[in-house]
């Protein structure tokens, strides 16, 4: 969908709701009395989010940079909606970046969708050489065409099954509901591997799980732990079955009132935050997985192969689209 169709598509209720909103804060990211730029930065993580820390050390870096001409101002914990919200809002204007998951972006620039596919990578460099190089910034670039440009990825790590009955083979999620985002590829793989996906917000699913709503979920260890579901599923299967990144993403009606020299530094700052943030994930990872230990919940290695073999139907029916076939084999042959 082109940005002029677009324009014609009706905004969900909240994006028509927030308008108003949009002035204050357009008013706001003009000319202060220091001639400063303020940019409102919305995600719906919690600040003690590795990735939350990337995005501060993004604020930091830039008003380094700019000398103090352009200062970010953090929304965090969904304080202006969901990530499908806060894209709306950065299409209309009214904020000037997000992050989300790249699952979420895929609704709006389809190139995205590939990152979904389970075990696309074959380790953690394949992943950060494929991202931080042609194919990543071919993303980045691709979405400016829905009024959304990506300034970078951040590391979200590897998603597997969190549940309340042990999970080590794909036949142990027959019967299981599992909680997915509202992504089609999470849904069909879950489905593929025999449980029963069950699209729902993130918000929701604490008390899905405690009330038996749904029996599990997938994620990563940092999610996990910060929402403490680990209190409710006291087994986590360490299938690692995709690696979808979050990607920061600015509004390119904010990009275009940019100076040249502005641009430089905003996208300065965004890739030197991704190369912080890959470190603060790694030091979350290691300490979620000793407060899992230490809260008895059961890490099960599985033989990944297996978890692979169930994948394969829905990796091949995937690459039937030839436009996604030509980026998966791009990924592949790095």
């Amino acid at each position: 969908m082109r940005p002029n169709q677009y324009k014609k598509k009706t905004l969900s209720g909240f994006a028509q709701w927030m308008g108003w909103f949009g002035v204050l804060l357009v008013l706001s990211m003009g000319c202060t009395s220091r001639n400063e730029k303020v940019l409102f930065l919305a995600h719906n993580l919690p600040e003690t989010h590795p990735v939350h820390k990337g995005i501060q050390f993004f604020q930091s870096e830039l008003s380094k940079l700019s000398s103090g001409t352009l200062e970010v101002h953090i929304f965090p914990n969904s304080q202006l909606g969901s990530e499908r919200e806060a894209l709306e809002l950065l299409q209309i204007g009214t904020i000037a970046i997000t992050k989300v998951s790249s699952a979420v972006m895929a609704n709006f620039s389809p190139e995205y969708k590939v990152l979904g596919v389970p075990y696309l990578f074959r380790d953690k460099q394949h992943f950060f050489d494929v991202l931080e190089g042609e194919v990543g910034q071919q993303m980045l670039d691709g979405s400016s065409d829905y009024l959304l440009r990506g300034l970078c990825f951040y590391d979200a790590g590897s998603r597997s099954f969190y549940t309340k009955k042990p999970v080590r083979v794909p036949a142990d999620l027959e019967g299981l509901k599992i909680r997915v985002m509202n992504h089609q590829l999470s849904i069909d793989m879950v489905n593929n591997f025999g449980g029963s996906a069950t699209p729902m917000a993130s918000g929701e699913l604490y008390t899905a799980l405690q009330q038996g709503v749904v029996d599990g979920a997938e994620n990563n260890a940092p999610t996990f732990v910060s929402s403490n579901q680990f209190e409710v599923c006291k087994y986590f299967t360490l299938d690692e079955h995709t690696s979808i990144p979050d990607v920061m993403v600015i509004s390119t009606k904010f990009w275009d009132t940019l100076s040249d020299q502005e641009k430089k530094w905003v996208t300065q700052a965004a890739k030197a935050s991704a190369q912080a943030q890959k470190k603060y994930w790694e030091e979350s990872v290691t300490a979620c997985m000793e407060i899992l230990e230490e809260n008895q919940v059961e890490v099960i290695r599985p033989d990944k192969t297996l978890f692979y073999e169930k994948s394969i139907p829905l990796i091949e029916e995937f690459a039937k689209d030839k436009d996604m076939k030509i980026i998966i084999d791009k990924i592949k042959s790095y």
